[in-house]
């Protein structure tokens, strides 16, 4: 049997049966004449000329439900390697607007907008995924954006449809949605969302009591996800966290400023496979180490911004509740492979526990020093409040980029 299950806490739409994309894609084309919808792929230049991203390429070719697709190229720090991306993404038919991040003309007007304007961020994911957002507001045709990663090795249309339908169907009235999936090959992955962000949220309702927060992010299957659709107006109000913390800031974003009978997560496809990093244990400025430390300090800033008090004592008791509820996660996911002849590497799974409990507390450390120290981009209604020629420069700049007049 097929699971349906509703939480309650947010919509739930599961893939229920073969899929019917040719239905979802018809009717897509029908709504996208009222609501627009544009696609934002943030990309880095290690994925130009990968299987991935040719096949996702390749997919896309055949999406005449979108109206625009913006992809911000980040990584490209020489001509040659803006031209390689420019030529591998031209061959969309598409209305297609490409962003040089790191180009001259965009690295002189970030410039620009930090000596008159909060903070833009470091460099990375968040940076890209504002910036290509800018540029679906500079263009104004847009009524709704997708977004996901370029490194998805098993793409189809049918993940894209099933994240914009939920929005652009009018009948179903809904202004965000999450993607969400299994990752299984031969065994289970996903272990920053089953051994880290899981846990972490137990734990914290153990020492710092039950937050309307923490059940909402809860609720969802995959919180770190990274494919999402929200309305344009959402999106303008949105901060973007930088790094890894991406996600789940965005999650937070949305608990503040949506309802949650607008809020869904739609079940993409039967599995998702996409680039897998390493835990890196004893070096937190990389792979898993350096996600898990970021994720677990975006929950902590968020449920402070939520006005949650966290003290020393907080703090001295959250590792030992995290060890328990991810000690008893282990326990339950060795069954789960169990019963499906999965392998199940225990003692990867244990040491991967031990990183993020160390993540965990290197994460309250940063967060105790600089509780209100918040990196996030600021959202799209302040910068055009305080710099309203902003948006027409940026759109100037992506044209001069591109060789368009």
């Amino acid at each position: 049997m097929a699971d349906f299950f509703q939480t309650g806490e947010i919509a739930t739409l599961h893939r229920l049966g073969p899929p019917n994309v040719a239905r979802l894609e018809a009717e897509l084309c029908g709504f996208a004449k009222e609501m627009p919808i544009a696609l934002v792929l943030p990309c880095h230049v290690r994925e130009l000329g990968t299987p991935a991203l040719e096949r996702i390429i390749g997919e896309l070719k055949g999406a005449g439900f979108l109206r625009q697709i913006v992809v911000g190229i980040d990584g490209a720090d020489t001509a040659a390697k803006w031209n390689r991306a420019r030529k591998i993404f031209g061959e969309l038919p598409q209305e297609t607007l490409l962003l040089w991040n790191d180009g001259p003309r965009i690295s002189r007007l970030l410039r620009t907008l930090a000596r008159r304007a909060p903070a833009n961020g470091a460099a990375g994911k968040g940076r890209n995924v504002w910036l290509c957002l800018g540029a679906v507001f500079a263009a104004g045709t847009a009524r709704m954006i997708a977004m996901h990663d370029c490194d998805i090795a098993n793409y189809s249309r049918e993940m894209l449809a099933r994240l914009c339908y939920p929005l652009v169907n009018p009948a179903l009235g809904f202004g965000f949605c999450k993607g969400y999936y299994a990752r299984v090959s031969d065994r289970l992955h996903g272990r920053v969302t089953r051994l880290l962000v899981a846990p972490l949220l137990r734990a914290m309702r153990d020492v710092a009591g039950s937050h309307p927060l923490a059940g909402y992010l809860g609720a969802f299957r995959y919180p770190l996800a990274g494919e999402v659709a929200l309305r344009t107006e959402h999106a303008r109000r949105l901060r973007v966290p930088p790094g890894w913390a991406l996600e789940l800031g965005v999650l937070a974003e949305t608990f503040r400023h949506c309802a949650p009978r607008a809020v869904c997560q739609a079940e993409l496809c039967e599995n998702y496979d996409h680039r897998h990093q390493g835990l890196s244990p004893s070096d937190p400025s990389r792979g898993l180490h350096k996600v898990a430390r970021e994720v677990a300090l975006a929950f902590f800033r968020s449920m402070g911004a939520e006005g949650v008090k966290m003290g020393a004592s907080h703090f001295s008791a959250l590792p030992g509740a995290y060890s328990h509820h991810a000690g008893e996660a282990l326990r339950l996911y060795s069954a789960d492979a169990l019963i499906n002849s999965l392998k199940y590497p225990r003692r990867e799974e244990a040491l991967a526990v031990r990183t993020f409990a160390r993540a965990i507390r290197e994460a309250a450390s940063a967060f105790r020093k600089a509780p209100d120290d918040d990196s996030s981009v600021p959202c799209w209604d302040h910068v055009e409040e305080e710099l309203p020629d902003f948006l027409p420069a940026l759109r100037e700049t992506i044209a001069a980029d591109n060789g368009v007049r």
